[in-house]
């Protein structure tokens, strides 16, 4: 009985030091459409950390290593993938390549591990947000279990209408706490539509960037936090 109640109490702080934590878990409408590039912005903007748990493909750099690459402040730490998949493809098939299965409980061990109370989190997720990870579990599975806020990410190209409402929807039904979306590249302005009917701020926009470096994410990163700090 008593083993019962210590255990207890240890799951019940492990939960309130969770909710204190500013975790934020970047998705959106599919792959290819500048999470990356917007995680690293935030990051920058807010000083927090970088993780990546499941990376499925690489060729030069892993996303992380590039997020390590572009990174000025001295505050932010990119920690390491708990999965570092060969194929670029879905992770539960790239997992099933490399002979493994995605764990969740393994995600969530690593993520209690890195968490600070005093920083914001940056997690970014693979793919679209109903991605499996294996057999049974999809990336929204994850973020529940995370207990995190969503940023969704929508790039301007023909169909992000489509994608966009629906991944709005699937959130809606899952009761995922979505701050909004970040928009980005400039092929046609669908932003007002999508906010529109999706119900979610719009948070910010990042034009088509030509040139990605450091100098570049330094001086989004100004223009991002000024417009996201009001709805963290």
């Amino acid at each position: 009985m008593i083993i019962l109640i210590f255990t207890t109490y240890l799951y019940a702080l492990l939960f309130f030091k969770i909710n204190l934590i500013q975790t934020i878990f970047i998705s959106g409408t599919g792959t290819s459409i500048g999470k990356t590039v917007i995680s690293a912005i935030l990051t920058q903007a807010l000083e927090a950390d970088y993780w990546k748990p499941v990376q499925a493909g690489f060729e030069d750099k892993t996303d992380s290593e590039w997020i390590r690459s572009v990174l000025t402040n001295i505050k932010s730490k990119v920690f390491p993938e708990v999965y570092k998949l060969t194929l670029p493809a879905s992770p539960h098939l790239a997992a099933k390549k490399d002979g493994i299965e995605i764990s969740l409980e393994k995600i969530f061990t690593a993520y209690t591990q890195h968490v600070s109370q005093d920083k914001y989190f940056i997690i970014e997720g693979p793919g679209g947000i109903l991605v499996p990870l294996n057999e049974h579990e999809q990336v929204i599975d994850l973020i529940r279990k995370l207990n995190a806020k969503v940023i969704l990410v929508s790039r301007n190209y023909l169909g992000s209408i489509n994608h966009s409402l629906l991944t709005a929807q699937v959130c809606r039904q899952k009761n995922i706490r979505v701050l909004g979306w970040i928009f980005n590249d400039e092929f046609m302005d669908y932003e007002k539509d999508i906010v529109m009917w999706s119900g979610f701020h719009r948070l910010a926009s990042i034009g088509k960037l030509e040139n990605i470096d450091k100098k570049t994410i330094i001086a989004e990163a100004i223009k991002m936090k000024e417009q996201i700090l009001p709805y963290l």
